[in-house]
């Protein structure tokens, strides 16, 4: 989700609710602790250079168990950020601890914010010699070879 449509979002719901992947739900005495901007500057596996740049939230829920994030707190908290830190319409990464810190993407079902895992890839599959679909092989057309290790056979 990019960050114009959390904002749209935000414009038009009660209450800011995030589930987790699992189906449960983010504490709602949540705190949005940082609104940022992220850059990472990288060279993949294939030695292309290469930058990428998310707004981050990190969600944090303590004990003050009354605490309320309304809408328009968080919409003020991203404009501050679009004003002091130049943050532009990037896709939001969202930052909550659970074991470890994860980092999720961002998506809305109509009711709520959903945090959805973030999957690792290969950048530079051309470069690896990573085949960009699975081979498929009909077993009939793989060619038997004998096998020296036969009753009586020398292999042993």
């Amino acid at each position: 989700m990019k960050l114009s449509q959390a904002k749209n979002i935000l414009k038009s719901v009660e209450a800011v609710n995030f589930l987790l992947p699992d189906g449960t739900s983010v504490p709602e005495h949540f705190h949005v602790t940082e609104v940022g901007l992220i850059t990472k500057n990288f060279i993949d596996c294939g030695g292309t250079v290469r930058k990428e740049m998310v707004v981050n939230f990190q969600l944090w829920d303590a004990n003050d168990f009354e605490h309320r994030l309304k809408p328009q707190k968080l919409l003020n908290i991203i404009e501050l950020s679009e004003k002091i830190l130049g943050t532009e319409d990037f896709e939001i990464e969202v930052e909550y601890q659970a074991q470890t810190i994860g980092k999720y993407d961002l998506d809305f079902n109509g009711n709520d914010f959903v945090l959805l895992n973030k999957q690792t890839a290969c950048l530079a599959q051309d470069q690896c010699g990573i085949p960009s679909e699975k081979q498929k092989v009909k077993l009939s057309n793989i060619k038997i070879e004998q096998s020296c290790c036969t009753p009586g056979g020398s292999c042993c």
